[in-house]
């Protein structure tokens, strides 16, 4: 019964437009109280449980990296130079795109962030270079997923959290499948940009171009030493989200000098305002997690998943839980599903001998997709936001043209795990 009101409560308060996490912690309060479950369980659920999780305290400093570069001319001179390299080619600015997200996934991991902060040069480079509102969307939108799959990743993190994989081989096991992501993308931008003639930009001289690259340098530097960092043994994954946020805000402050204390100050507060949101959504979940696990919900799946035959087969339980995902993902918000939904799902997981480092990455590009589907596709509406375009376009361009090519993606690293694994194999990973 307390179950049942958890979930009338939690329907009713998102149908009437409550942020979903605060549909999930009162939901939670009424449980407690028709459940009579101690009211101090509930305050330990939402404060200590968190500070708990060390891992976290990568998520703040990843967001701020992000913003730092976003409000100033880091990814633009990295965005200007990938132009001036790729200009000459049909299509170049497209190509320049997808390369772009590509390097920023090295420094960002999120591609909320990708899509607001470069996003917004590259659709306006793009539209003023004579490719379509539409076209320039799509581009940015399927790019940005990128983000995230490339370490570093915030999905990755509260991942690892909620699983208890390592951090480490999940960053490594994002590189391969983040590659093939743009690498098919491109490989569509180089039929369209000839199907539809696309302009071919003017040829850099090549001082102008050195120039360029020069000035980019300090920026292409980040993800080199996030990377190197961890994976050399020199500083764990959250020790490393600090030292870039450093080394962009040195960058920003002293080097470029793009970056006044005033505007810093506004990065501070905005970076406050993102953390505080997924704070509380992470400490919603924990409610809802302790509600599904004392009302045995795990269990129930699991009998049901083995008398409808979907844990015979680890392939078919992959299928049934992306499916599910990409459902899920284009009416609720990315974060809850994950936060929510995959605690359920890893008991079904180990019960077929599915590799958590592998599921990770399945769920997170699953995941990134449901952003760019309608009708909750948060990038349709940013991107649309930035160009003027309707949103309604850039929807039919992205189902039309990038879905298939996500979903293609998606596949490939679903059903071939050791392609997944083979980079976190060769530095000791034995899953």
């Amino acid at each position: 019964m307390a179950l049942a009101v958890f979930l009338i409560v939690f329907f009713v308060m998102f149908a009437l437009g409550y942020p979903i996490a605060f549909a999930m912690v009162f939901g939670g309060f009424v449980y407690f109280i028709m459940s009579g479950v101690r009211l101090a369980n509930f305050t330990d659920l939402m404060a200590i449980q968190v500070q708990a999780k060390d891992v976290l305290l990568a998520v703040p400093m990843f967001i701020l990296a992000a913003n730092i570069m976003n409000d100033s001319d880091i990814t633009n001179k990295i965005f200007d130079f990938v132009k001036k390299a790729l200009g000459p080619i049909r299509g170049g600015l497209a190509y320049a795109n997808v390369v772009t997200s590509i390097i920023f996934a090295g420094m960002s991991g999120s591609e909320i962030a990708d899509v607001a902060g470069v996003g917004n040069i590259e659709i306006k480079a793009m539209m003023e270079g004579g490719y379509d509102g539409p076209f320039s969307c799509a581009v940015t939108c399927a790019s940005a997923t990128i983000g995230p799959i490339i370490p570093p990743s915030i999905p990755m993190v509260i991942y690892a959290m909620l699983s208890g994989a390592s951090v480490g081989y999940l960053f490594l096991a994002g590189f391969l499948p983040g590659l093939l992501l743009g690498g098919l993308e491109m490989g569509l931008v180089y039929y369209l940009s000839r199907k539809r003639n696309y302009p071919v930009g003017q040829r850099m001289p090549f001082r102008g171009l050195l120039r360029s690259f020069i000035i980019s340098f300090p920026g292409l530097l980040a993800p080199i030493l996030l990377l190197g960092g961890i994976y050399g043994g020199v500083f764990t994954p959250t020790e490393a989200a600090g030292v870039v946020v450093l080394y962009v805000l040195v960058l920003s402050l002293f080097v470029y000098r793009s970056l006044g204390f005033k505007k810093l100050y506004s990065i501070m507060m905005k970076t406050v305002q993102n953390i505080g949101y997924i704070s509380f959504m992470i400490a919603a979940a924990f409610v809802v997690s302790y509600v599904m696990c004392r009302e045995q919900v795990p269990v129930f799946l699991t009998e049901a998943f083995m008398n409808m035959g979907l844990l015979s087969s680890k392939w078919l339980l992959l299928l049934s839980t992306n499916v599910l995902l990409f459902v899920l993902g284009m009416f609720f918000d990315v974060s809850a599903i994950s936060l929510v939904v995959i605690p359920i799902l890893l008991p079904l997981v180990q019960a077929v001998g599915i590799d958590l480092v592998h599921f990770g990455l399945v769920t997170t590009m699953n995941l990134m997709m449901a952003l760019d589907t309608p009708p909750y596709g948060q990038t349709g509406f940013i991107t649309s936001a930035i160009s003027g375009t309707p949103v309604r376009d850039v929807f039919r361009e992205m189902l039309r043209y990038w879905i298939p090519v996500e979903v293609l993606g998606l596949l490939i690293v679903t059903y071939w795990p050791d392609f997944v694994l083979w980079v976190p194999r060769i530095l000791g990973y034995q899953g």
